[in-house]
C-alpha cells in the first residue's frame, strides 16, 4: 500500500502558527486516513519551531527553492530570519518521505512550508504568489508529487496509478 505524507494540521493537528488547525475533512482524505496510509508531518515543527509561533512569509517575490539555495530567507513580521528551521523542516520532512518511500503527498496550500502552488508574498497583506514554499520544493526536488488539499481528487488519481505501477 503507497503511504501519503499529510501536513499535520489539515489532519486536524493544532500546530499552525497560531495554535490552530486546517482540518480537511474531505472523504478521499478521510478515506486514505481510515486506511491507515497516512503519515502526518509539519515541517516547521521538525524544523524546531514552537506552537504558537509568530507567523512568517518567504521574502518578496521569492520562493522555496530560493529559501533552499540561500538567496532568499523565510522572515516574521518583526523581520526575525528564520530560514534554517524552515530548510532543517524541509530536509527532515524529505529524510521522513525517503525512510518510508513515500512517493506523494497533501500539504496545506499557501504555507511557507508547505504551499505547493501558492505562498503568501513576503509583506503579511494575504497577497499570493504561484510559487511553491519550502518543504513542497524539498519533496519535489526528490521527485516527490506534492498536492494541496484542493486537488485531492486529482491525488487520489495519481494514487491509483502509483499502485497500479503507471505513474508517469
Amino acid at each position: 500500500m503507497e503511504m501519503v505524507l499529510v501536513s499535520a494540521c489539515l489532519l486536524g493537528e493544532a500546530v499552525r502558527y497560531n495554535g490552530g488547525d486546517k482540518r480537511c475533512d474531505d472523504p478521499i482524505l478521510q478515506g486514505w486516513v481510515r486506511e491507515g496510509r497516512v503519515i502526518s508531518v509539519c515541517p516547521e515543527i521538525l524544523g524546531g519551531l514552537p506552537v504558537p509561533r509568530a507567523p512568517a512569509e518567504i521574502e518578496q517575490g521569492a520562493g522555496g527553492m530560493e529559501v533552499l539555495k540561500g538567496a532568499a530567507r523565510v522572515l516574521d513580521p518583526s523581520r526575525r530570519d528564520v530560514s534554517a528551521q524552515f530548510r532543517l523542516g524541509a530536509d527532515q520532512t524529505l529524510e521522513m518521505a525517503q525512510a518510508r518511500r513515500i512517493r506523494m503527498a497533501i500539504l496545506k496550500e499557501n504555507s511557507p512550508s508547505c504551499g505547493s502552488s501558492f505562498i503568501y508574498d513576503g509583506s503579511f497583506s494575504e497577497t499570493r504568489l504561484a510559487l511553491p514554499g519550502v518543504t513542497a520544493a524539498r519533496l519535489r526536488e526528490a521527485g516527490v508529487r506534492v498536492f494541496s488539499e484542493a486537488q485531492l481528487k486529482e491525488a487520489e488519481e495519481w494514487l491509483m496509478r502509483l499502485e497500479n505501477n503507471e505513474a508517469e
